[in-house]
């Protein structure tokens, strides 16, 4: 009764809003799309749209489709992708979903060797799905996450490929510099930039502060690695980000870092991939690869 072409008719009336923008983004005729539906609507017995003047809203049945669309449609594109690859002679794609800001550079340095591995691999890397990768995911827009914080699904696996610590930024010039390590009470004063992420899921709150019923003068929001490194090494205020990336800048920018208490933060670099396809070869040397390269 359900057909592809139903999920993709109530996907365009949802993003679009009515008739005629969803029949063009769809190439289809405003008749075409209205006959389908009725169709539909008179199988299942009961309306799945309603007009609003000019606009569609989906009934509480329409909805209930749409929701399908938003699961299968994906999965069909990416079969579509695979089968379209094999007949090609390819050997498949590699969309991988950043949920980690500063590990890109890392992420380079895995490539390099892979792509000269793996010849054949179309890969992508997808930073829009920062802070927020788990969905797509799931839904088939990437293959794998990127992420020191995973949130473990039944439908997916997370394999740790290498250990760091998280540490706090400040400029070489700072009085916290002196120290090799930073209380929560001696950040009360302070300005902390951090990645646009909700406050909850940065270690330095969650971890650190919260824990000790502390907090910061200001918390600033700002996007760059680069940009809030400078903000440090001028003195504007303190970052939180993982050791081996702070070492790196450390050889060119007056910063320097410390441990988080006396024990410090230690974290883990996970990458995230659908239990279905955890044996296959390109993604599993992508992981081998990915836990020899520090």
């Amino acid at each position: 009764m359900l057909e592809r072409i139903h999920l993709e008719i109530l996907n365009a009336i949802k993003d679009h809003g009515t008739l005629t923008k969803a029949a063009d983004s769809l190439y289809l005729s405003q008749s075409a799309l209205s006959h389908s539906i009725k169709k539909l609507e008179g199988q299942i017995g009961t309306a799945i749209w309603k007009k609003e003047g000019r606009n569609l809203r989906l009934t509480a049945a329409g909805e209930r489709i749409q929701t399908l669309a938003n699961r299968v449609l994906p999965q069909f594109s990416h079969t579509e992708l695979l089968l379209n690859q094999i007949a090609k002679g390819e050997m498949g794609s590699l969309r991988i979903g950043m949920e980690c800001h500063p590990c890109y550079q890392w992420l380079l340095r895995v490539i390099q060797p892979y792509l000269l591995q793996w010849p054949d691999i179309d890969m992508d890397v997808k930073q829009e799905f920062q802070f927020g990768a788990l969905g797509a995911l799931l839904n088939y827009e990437i293959d794998v996450i990127i992420t020191p914080d995973p949130l473990f699904k039944p439908k997916i696996d997370y394999i740790p490929v290498f250990d760091y610590e998280h540490r706090l930024v400040v400029s070489a010039t700072h009085e916290l510099a002196k120290q090799d390590f930073v209380l929560p009470e001696q950040l009360s004063d302070e300005v902390l930039f951090t990645y646009p992420v909700e406050p909850q899921r940065l270690d330095i709150f969650s971890q650190f502060l919260m824990p000790a019923k502390c907090s910061v003068k200001k918390h600033k929001l700002i996007e760059t690695t680069e940009i809030m490194l400078q903000m440090v090494a001028a003195g504007r205020g303190v970052c939180a980000l993982p050791g081996w990336l702070v070492d790196e800048y450390a050889k060119t920018m007056p910063i320097k870092s410390l441990r988080f208490g006396e024990k410090g933060i230690a974290k883990q670099i996970f990458v995230g991939l659908r239990k279905d396809e955890q044996n296959i070869d390109y993604f599993k040397d992508f992981i081998a690869q990915a836990k020899k390269t520090k």
